[in-house]
């Protein structure tokens, strides 16, 4: 009986492990044909990232030591995630999207703001997208976690003459193959950290219109400056690329008008160097949302964000990386209480405009507190 036991066992284990094999070869095989996962950095792009003094040889590193977090802390928080009721919105959120962008304005500087991390400014008569994430699904496939409902759908249709793509790494909830592909023939140019240049040659941009940076480094946008700065977090898209493409944060700076946007990160001591080299800052963009114990490192609390804020010298905080998904287990409106309430503590000027509005720096200051009346009872 013992023996037959075994036998079992053993078939058993067997079936198991050539199933999970199996299942295992056609997700690697897929993720090398499908075109959203994009291409891993050769021949220019890897030339470059060679001579990355961020780069070790075999990844892009973090300046301190930083753990993404282990399958381990993640997997007992999976029910949490999937079935929290404070995840999103009671009901589709009311938005506020300008339906004509006719005129370029050269003298006033425009944010818009439409969720997570996606943002069109207007500055010295040039249109810059950073991270616009557009769509619905920020997973490669037709699965998993959807945008929160907004009344309308965000107008990428009418977001034409395009100066400028730029992007902070190549997440999927930052780099929307979708978005780009609906986005490539109005942009002129896409800046990117370096490798990340590699998925968009792979579709169908050329090279000419494609400029990668290193930390520090910077470029002209005629009279803007484009310069990429250090962030602490990661990148990869598929099952074998982690860390080989870089991430950044962003500095945009023109003549009367300098602006930070902190991309995806952790806490770290860059902030103060970014806000000595290149502050101050008329508007801080600083990620707040989808943070976790489990990934401590690579995204901030709110309040941390608060202080890097403060470190890179922002005169006004505007929180982001929030009001579109939920890719962590905190209620959805958390962020930017929290970020709110430490704001005031620590005597920083923050807005919080209603997604799509059209908020003019240096003129606008939208606090409206309008994701209240979303709250159901049990998150107030």
């Amino acid at each position: 009986m013992a023996k037959k036991t075994i036998n079992t066992i053993i078939r058993y284990t067997l079936f198991l492990t050539l199933i999970i094999l199996v299942f295992g070869t056609i997700a690697y095989s897929y993720t090398k044909v499908a075109p959203q996962f994009g291409e891993s950095p050769e021949g220019d792009y890897l030339s470059r990232i060679n001579n990355s003094p961020n780069y070790d040889g075999n990844q892009f590193i973090n300046l301190i030591e930083t753990s993404t977090g282990s399958l381990w802390d993640v997997l007992p928080l999976l029910p949490e995630l999937l079935f929290s009721e404070q995840s999103a919105p009671s009901r589709p959120l009311e938005v506020n999207f300008e339906s004509v962008l006719d005129k370029k304005t050269d003298s006033l500087c425009h944010i818009t703001w439409y969720g997570h991390s996606a943002f069109l400014i207007e500055l010295e008569g040039k249109r810059i997208l950073i991270d616009p994430m557009l769509t619905g699904n920020p997973s490669p496939l037709p699965i998993g976690t959807k945008r929160f409902l907004y009344e309308s759908s965000i107008p990428i249709e009418k977001l034409n003459d395009i100066d400028a793509i730029i992007l902070s790494h190549d997440h999927y909830d930052h780099l929307d193959y979708p978005s780009i592909l609906q986005l490539k023939e109005v942009t002129k140019h896409f800046y990117t950290p370096l490798g990340v240049g590699a998925h968009l040659s792979a579709w169908g941009i050329p090279a000419s219109k494609i400029t990668e940076l290193d930390w520090w480094e910077e470029a002209k946008l005629n009279s803007i400056e484009i310069i990429a700065s250090p962030s602490r977090h990661f990148s990869g898209r598929g099952l074998t690329d982690r860390n080989k493409t870089q991430w950044a944060s962003w500095i945009i700076k023109s003549e009367n008008t300098s602006i930070y946007f902190s991309g995806d990160g952790g806490y770290g001591p860059h902030f103060k160097e970014i806000g000595k080299r290149h502050g101050p800052f008329d508007l801080a963009l600083m990620e707040c949302g989808q943070y976790n114990d489990a990934w401590p490192d690579i995204h901030m609390l709110p309040e941390q964000s608060v202080t890097a804020g403060k470190g890179v010298k922002g005169k006004i905080l505007m929180p982001i990386h929030w009001g579109a998904f939920s890719l962590s287990t905190h209620s959805w409106t958390e962020p930017v209480k929290r970020f709110k309430k430490e704001s005031e503590q620590q005597n920083m000027t923050m807005i919080h405009p209603v997604i799509g509005q059209r908020v003019q720096l240096g003129k606008d200051y939208p606090q409206e507190e309008w994701w209240l009346k979303y709250m159901s009872e049990s998150s107030h």
